[in-house]
């Protein structure tokens, strides 16, 4: 049998880690990792890219700075989340609000310092960063436009400290985040949705609250059409390679999204088309390794070498 304290040290943990968002972090991780080794530094070998420090120093600085931004998020957004999240809202809570606030603090200390041990820049980009959560948990994110535009630019941004660490810029890199975008922003659209009834509680203007479901349905289904652009631009890309079959399941994806959004009414099918939307961002992170499969033969040559 457990004891008090260990069981109570094990809910704690729990509790932390899904204010953190753990599982996005994990996501966070690998994806700029994978990035730095197939897209943005693909010459460069595997033993190189993992075992440079400054870009250790750049992923172990977003780790603190977006886990740090899912506390203060969790902090404002605790009224709205025991509406819309009861379930994980009372997980979250077993942790005290004062001590998210310290634990905030730490994190954004320690961010801002592994920022400045690669470059003064480097710390201002996550101190901006910083800010920015800060700003959006307060107030941004209780109006439609603002919320929509920063939480999508929020979410893409720990990606662009790696891309401007190895300052590759490839038309290739940003035709892709144009996709992301457009992706990431339907996602946040879905979530407002879901989330109708704790942003009217709490008096949140929010994109369907201000302008209504119908109209929000078909901003959504005009960003999923918009997809299509950057895909096509990424097939004329010989080096996607293999990736390609992943955008050919994403435009199918995509285009099941639109057709179902459309006719759907209740927050469980919002609610489902946002994990499908979150799933297939994962696969896209996973499929990154085959953008170009020669590059897969060399790393893992260099690495037996």
């Amino acid at each position: 049998m457990l004891s008090f304290k260990l069981k109570r040290t094990i809910f704690k943990f729990f509790s932390l880690l899904s204010v953190i968002r753990g599982y996005n972090i994990l996501v966070l991780v690998l994806a700029q990792y994978l990035a730095a080794i197939f897209i943005f530094s693909p010459k460069k070998y595997v033993r190189s890219i993992v075992l440079d420090v400054d870009l250790f120093y750049i992923v172990l600085a977003s780790i603190c700075v977006v886990a740090s931004g899912y506390i203060i998020n969790n902090f404002y957004d605790v009224k709205v989340d025991r509406i819309n999240r009861p379930l994980k809202s009372n997980l979250d809570n077993y942790v005290k609000q004062s001590t998210k606030l310290k634990l905030y603090f730490t994190l954004n200390f320690i961010g801002f310092g592994f920022g400045y041990l690669i470059s003064w820049k480097a710390a201002l980009f996550f101190a901006l960063y910083i800010f920015g959560i800060w700003f959006y948990s307060h107030k941004l994110k209780k109006y439609p436009f603002t919320g929509l535009i920063s939480a999508t630019t929020l979410t893409i941004l720990p990606f662009f400290a790696v891309f401007i660490y190895y300052k590759n810029f490839s038309k290739i890199i940003f035709v892709h985040a144009i996709f992301l975008f457009l992706v990431i922003m339907v996602r946040e659209l879905l979530k407002d949705l879901q989330n109708m009834k704790g942003a009217i509680i709490n008096n949140y203007d929010t994109f369907p609250i201000v302008y209504g479901e119908i109209k929000t349905k078909k901003i959504s289904i005009l960003l999923l059409l918009l997809t299509l652009f950057p895909i096509v631009i990424l097939f004329s890309y010989p080096a996607l390679s293999y990736m390609r079959y992943y955008f050919y399941f994403a435009l199918i994806v995509l285009i099941f999204i639109g057709f179902y959004l459309w006719n759907s009414t209740n927050t469980k099918q919002y609610r489902m088309m946002h994990n499908v939307l979150k799933i297939l961002l994962l696969i896209g992170v996973f499929s990154l390794i085959f953008i170009d499969t020669s590059l897969i033969v060399e790393k893992v040559i260099d690495r037996l070498n």
